[in-house]
C-alpha cells in the first residue's frame, strides 16, 4: 500500500503528528509519500517528498491530518483520481474522519495492510445559470446566502423546474446525506443515513413559521433562483469553498453527481457512532 500524507498547517500539532503517523504507515510496510515541506521535519528513511498531484498519481490511499475541512478540500482531488480517503481527527468534531488521534497505531496499521473498508459518499454538483463551463462539487453542501447584508433574501426552489417553494431567508443550503450532519442540521435540517441516496434542501433562518426541510429522490434536479428584486447580491459556496457572487435573478442548478467520494471505513457504523458520541457530547 503507498498512502501520501497531507496535513493543515494551520494546526499546530498537525505537522507532529503527520510525521507520527508516517512512520506508524512505514513500519507496517506502506511506501510513504510527504509534501516536499515536510522533508526538513521528517528524516523518515524510504518516504519520498512530492508534490500533491505526482503524490496522488502514486498513491493508494491519502490520509489527512486536520479536521473535516481538511478533509473536505482533500476530497476534490481525491474525487478525480477515484482515491480512497481516511482522516486523522485534529478538529472539534470531525464527522468524517474515521480515525481519532488516540486510534493511529491501530487504524494506520490495518490500513498499511489493507484490511479495511470503503463508505461510498455522494457528492453534488452546482452549476450556475450562464456560466455551465465551471461547476463546482461538494462533499458537504452547497450554500447559498446573504453574506454580510443586513436583510433577508427571497429565494425560489424548484424541483426538476416545477416550483415547489418560496422562502424568505438569510439563505438555502442544498446538502448530501453526509453534510445532513453538518450546516443544515444547524438550520434545523434533518439526519440523514449517508448511504441514502437523496438532497436536503434547508432554508436559513427562514422569515416564517413554517418552511421546512425537504428530501428530495437522488434523481432530482434542484435549482434555487434569487429573487430579481433582492437589493444585493447572494453569495455561493460549496463545502466553505469557491465563494462567488450571484446577482440577483440569478440560479444555480444543484444534482448529484454518478460518481462518489471513497471514505476509509473500519466499523460499517461509523456515521452513527460519530453522531452518538459527538452530538450527544458523550
Amino acid at each position: 500500500m503507498t498512502v501520501y500524507l497531507v496535513h493543515n498547517p494551520s494546526k499546530p500539532e498537525a505537522t507532529g503528528l503527520c510525521v507520527q503517523a508516517a512512520g506508524i504507515l512505514a513500519a507496517a510496510g506502506a511506501q510513504v509519500l510527504l509534501p516536499p515541506e515536510l522533508e526538513p521535519q521528517c528524516p523518515l528513511p524510504g518516504a519520498r517528498f512530492l508534490p500533491q498531484p505526482q503524490a496522488l498519481e502514486l498513491a493508494g490511499a491519502l490520509v489527512t491530518v486536520g479536521g473535516d475541512g481538511t478533509i473536505l478540500h482533500a476530497a476534490k482531488a481525491c474525487f478525480a483520481l477515484e482515491r480512497p480517503l481516511l482522516g486523522i481527527n485534529l478538529g472539534r468534531t470531525g464527522f468524517l474522519a474515521t480515525c481519532e488521534v488516540d486510534e493511529m497505531q491501530e487504524k494506520l496499521t490495518l490500513l498499511a495492510q489493507g484490511k479495511f473498508g470503503l463508505d461510498p459518499r455522494a457528492l453534488l454538483k452546482a452549476t450556475v445559470a450562464g456560466d455551465e463551463g465551471h461547476p463546482q462539487t461538494a462533499l458537504n453542501d452547497v450554500v447559498i446566502y446573504k453574506g454580510r447584508q443586513v436583510q433577508t433574501i427571497d429565494f425560489d426552489i424548484f424541483c426538476d423546474d416545477i416550483l415547489v417553494n418560496h422562502v424568505r431567508s438569510d439563505g438555502v443550503i442544498v446538502a448530501t446525506p453526509t453534510g445532513s450532519t453538518a450546516y443544515s442540521l444547524s438550520a434545523g435540517g434533518p439526519i440523514l443515513d449517508a448511504h441514502v441516496r437523496g438532497i436536503v434542501v434547508t432554508p436559513i433562518c427562514a422569515h416564517s413559521l413554517h418552511s421546512p426541510s425537504i428530501v428530495f429522490a437522488a434523481d432530482r434536479r434542484i435549482t434555487i433562483r434569487v429573487d430579481s428584486a433582492a437589493r444585493d447580491h447572494a453569495l455561493l459556496s460549496s463545502d466553505g469553498e469557491q465563494e462567488r457572487a450571484l446577482q440577483q435573478g440569478g440560479a444555480v442548478q444543484v444534482e448529484l453527481l454518478d460518481r462518489c467520494v471513497k471514505l476509509i471505513t473500519f466499523n460499517p457504523a461509523d456515521q452513527f457512532d460519530a453522531i452518538d458520541k459527538k452530538l450527544r457530547g458523550r
